[in-house]
């Protein structure tokens, strides 16, 4: 009896400083200079909170154990090497495969307690399989846009917001009978099914556009199902690490809708993303001004203030290094030079943030949308690099654009504006962008990493 206390003790030591770990990974990492602390912390966390759980007295037989790890880890090695450009879809993959791990824990739980479950706990149980359920299949489709598997523009039929409340309704009115008539027990994979299909038609009507608030909602919605399942298991620190998990990322849902001037009912059910035939058509037959790298470099040399905007075009031509060496190249000739970072720029948040960083740029010269707004005027040169939405006036301007009222980065106030871009093709919201046709804009068509490569060689004198 001593040894089984003092077990449980040493378990409960470990779950505690595992969840401080937790706590103090969420605030390191809310700023660049102390995130990797943040990850450092959040991985030594797991490593106890599975070592304590590695410890529970419940455990009979290590063979079922042993094979989960060793497969966990042969797909998570492979899943952790992937390209900065696909770790939007890797995260994306993550909260699936927590998800359907909630979901099976609960189906599990359901059973083996079934007929003898409280209320209160059929609730719990109930909640996250619906969660856990949604947000797998939902995870998946996001993954599939992101990856271009499936079509990135809004997928929509007609009614198709009220079948997926129907469907929800159905789902949560089930759940809520079992609760009060536990004896049905045939409804409960009805749950599970309709949250399966409810996760697949609440994601596929969102574009592209909308990837960033769709990943950290659906972040949210696995961290609710984790915390969920901590009830159920009675496990107090799945319970923290769910509740931490669900919510920074509603939180950062709230963030991104802002930075987007949109409600998340207009994200979710706005179909937000669709090309607009017009602007597809009539891209190329308006004029645009072009450049050289040797003209670019003579610009940017004769510069006093330089703003470089990236986008998710600079994460595909895995430039940032590049950009590293065309800020130090600039910095040297006496240029000052930032990085003016949208929230939503690229299609994860803070994506942009962890390229630069990777590239080493000086924390201090990332600057948000906010603060550096009010400067483009006295700018220059605007390098806008891969970035197309984020930039467009049509946002300000223009009352029929779908991304009318969306905060954008002023950079058609700077001097001049060039833009690194392999085409005239329209962005994630599938829209042209007025920006390219003003006359101080010069477009600098190219792979980035190529033409960024190519100004720096032309500023160090051609070597």
């Amino acid at each position: 009896m001593n040894e089984f206390a003092g077990s449980q003790y040493l378990i409960e030591i470990i779950y505690l400083v595992a969840s401080a770990l937790f706590i103090l990974s969420l605030k390191w990492m809310s700023s660049p200079a102390t995130a990797r602390h943040g990850i450092w912390a959040g991985e030594i966390g797991m490593v106890l909170a599975i070592a304590g759980t590695l410890l529970h007295r419940g455990i009979v037989d290590w063979k079922w154990i042993v094979i989960g790890l060793v497969l966990g880890s042969g797909i998570g090695i492979p899943l952790g090497m992937v390209q900065m450009t696909a770790v939007p879809q890797r995260t994306a993959l993550s909260h699936a495969f927590g998800a359907l791990c909630v979901t099976l824990v609960g189906t599990a739980e359901f059973y083996l307690r079934t007929p003898n479950v409280p209320k209160f706990m059929m609730s719990v149980l109930s909640m996250e399989v619906i969660l856990g359920g949604l947000t797998f299949t939902g995870s998946l489709m996001a993954a599939g846009k992101l990856q271009e598997i499936l079509p990135q523009r809004p997928i929509t039929y007609k009614g198709q917001n009220l079948v997926n409340f129907l469907l929800f309704s159905a789902a949560v009115g089930s759940a809520v009978y079992l609760v009060v008539h536990p004896e049905t027990k045939q409804l409960f994979p009805l749950i599970v099914g309709i949250s399966l299909i409810f996760g697949v038609l609440l994601v596929i009507p969102i574009g592209g556009a909308d990837m960033p608030t769709v990943i950290s909602l659906l972040n949210s919605y696995a961290g609710l199902s984790a915390a969920a399942m901590g009830f159920v298991l009675q496990n107090k620190l799945l319970i923290i690490a769910g509740a931490l998990d669900g919510s920074s990322g509603l939180i950062l849902s709230v963030i991104m809708s802002k930075a987007m001037n949109r409600s998340f009912r207009n994200v979710l059910f706005g179909a937000f993303g669709q090309v607009q035939a017009s602007a597809a058509g009539g891209a190329e037959a308006k004029p645009v001004r072009s450049a050289t790298p040797e003209e670019a470099a003579a610009i940017l040399s004769a510069a006093n203030k330089v703003v470089i905007v990236p986008g998710y075009g600079m994460a595909v031509a895995q430039a940032q290094h590049k950009v590293r060496e065309l800020y130090d190249m600039l910095t040297k000739k006496g240029v000052e030079v930032r990085f003016a970072i949208h929230p939503v720029a690229g299609r994860m948040p803070g994506h942009m943030n962890v390229l630069l960083a990777e590239a080493d740029i000086p924390y201090d010269r990332l600057i948000e949308m906010e603060e550096i707004n009010g400067d483009f005027p006295q700018t220059d040169v605007a390098l806008i690099i891969g970035a197309n939405d984020v930039t467009n006036p049509a946002a300000r301007t223009d009352q029929s654009s779908p991304i009318f009222g969306m905060p954008i980065l002023d950079v058609d106030k700077a001097h001049t504006v060039m833009v690194i871009k392999r085409g005239m093709s329209p962005g994630f919201a599938g829209i042209d962008n007025p920006l390219y046709y003003l006359d101080r804009t010069l477009m600098l068509f190219g792979d980035a990493k190529q033409f960024v490569g190519a100004i720096v060689r032309e500023l160090g004198g051609g070597h």
